[in-house]
């Protein structure tokens, strides 16, 4: 795992810089608790060190994940990346059984990590978050594979407008459909941003659309699409590169 190692170092080479040494001192003026750290490599350091049921780290999760519910400014998310970096190690390391790609394994625990970060509210769970987000990145990567092993199962290549209408046309009040509809179509948004700037081809978002937001393999995409599979998983792994060197996630040389 050089590149990830390298990823994680280039990372923790980003933190030390002003931009980011100014949140840490945002975040000392009314936080108590954060002034005795010097730099965010202090913070880091005290929270791989001991348990992850230390109550201590709840004291540091706790502001981040308010200050990024309050401006969702990306540097957070990339603080919480290098924080957890050992735990997604571990469950790279632990689910490797889940996919034979190491690669593949890894963007998808990355993309899928980053997807939790945005759904804790701290208002609702103000303890014990750090087995919090890792529990729900293991459950939803799980999930996200569970799709996956069904679709090779039945051998069907579903086409993403085919699942939209289906997701918009059951008769009744289907919570769980509604905040996938919700989730899905914050996801369709940000990605047609990103193309509408120049950021990402229309192909590349109807590759990221298809595999990420309605949950397509890369090899049914690309076998509907006509694409070579390796063609197919490499452009979508420049897009989301792209992607998350915009919005400051991290300048990684493989994507999310």
């Amino acid at each position: 795992m050089r590149s990830e190692r390298n990823d994680r170092e280039q990372l923790e080479h980003e933190l030390r810089g002003g931009a980011y040494q100014a949140l840490l001192h945002k975040l000392q003026g009314t936080q108590l608790f954060f002034r005795r750290f010097r730099t965010w490599a202090d913070v880091i350091a005290f929270m791989r060190d001991g348990t992850s049921t230390d109550p201590r780290k709840d004291e540091i999760l706790r502001p981040i994940f308010e200050a990024h519910a309050n401006d969702a400014d990306p540097r957070w998310r990339t603080i919480l990346l290098v924080i957890f970096w050992p735990g997604l190690e571990s469950i790279h390391f632990q689910k490797r059984g889940w996919d034979p790609d190491a690669d593949e394994r890894w963007q998808n625990i990355i993309w899928t990590f980053l997807q939790v970060l945005c759904r804790i509210d701290v208002r609702r769970r103000p303890g014990r978050l750090v087995q919090k987000v890792y529990n729900d990145t293991v459950h939803r990567l799980h999930d996200e594979y569970r799709r996956a092993w069904q679709r090779a199962d039945r051998e069907v290549a579903a086409d993403p407008e085919e699942i939209e209408a289906l997701a918009g046309g059951t008769e009744g009040i289907d919570t769980s459909g509604i905040e996938l509809r919700e989730a899905q179509e914050k996801a369709i948004e940000r990605l047609r941003q990103h193309m509408e700037a120049g950021r990402i081809s229309e192909a590349d978002f109807l590759l990221l659309a298809g595999t990420r937001v309605y949950g397509q393999s890369v090899a049914d995409y690309a076998r509907g699409a006509g694409l070579d599979y390796q063609v197919a998983k490499k452009r979508r792994q420049r897009a989301e590169a792209i992607i998350r060197r915009f919005e400051g996630v991290g300048r990684r040389r493989h994507a999310i």
